[in-house]
């Protein structure tokens, strides 16, 4: 019996550190860790009584700080951290190689977000609400923010 309830809490404590520190938020895998250490715990209460029960409680709590201390004060976890940071921005600079009234040639097909070619440079364009085939010639009619407007010229 002593097998089951310390696997009970061990999966427990696992589980609730896991939640903590690899996928906050979630809350579900926090709730099965807390529901397996409940489970041991009630599990010893009925089997050995109040006291091995409270004392079992009590070294569980004590064992899930002193495990989420020690990981956190140690660095443990740093490794699995992100250390980068994206800086870079999309269409960065494009005021200067398009202008309002380019022409130029869809890449992909625009559904109204897509690519296209203009001065031998692939750009992200939208459209406004249209859907543009892949191949079609179009017309720079707005630049704002660092989006490129565009409409279909038709032949």
């Amino acid at each position: 019996m002593w097998i089951i309830i310390l696997s009970l809490l061990f999966i427990g404590l696992t589980l609730i550190i896991v939640e903590l520190v690899f996928v906050p938020g979630t809350t579900v895998v926090g709730l099965l860790g807390l529901i397996f250490a409940i489970v041991g715990i009630v599990i010893s209460y009925n089997q050995f009584g109040n006291e091995v029960g409270f004392y079992l409680l009590l070294a569980m709590l004590a064992a899930t700080l002193g495990a989420l201390f020690y990981s956190f004060r140690s660095g443990a976890w740093s490794r699995f951290s992100l250390k980068s940071s994206m800086d870079s921005k999309v269409n960065e600079g494009i005021m200067t190689a398009v202008h309002i009234g380019d022409e130029g040639i869809t890449v992909s097909t625009l559904r109204p977000i897509g690519k296209a070619e203009f001065n031998n440079k692939t750009f992200e364009v939208k459209t406004a609400g249209n859907y543009v085939e892949r191949g079609e010639k179009v017309k720079i009619t707005q630049i704002e923010s660092h989006q490129i407007v565009v409409e279909p010229i038709n032949p």
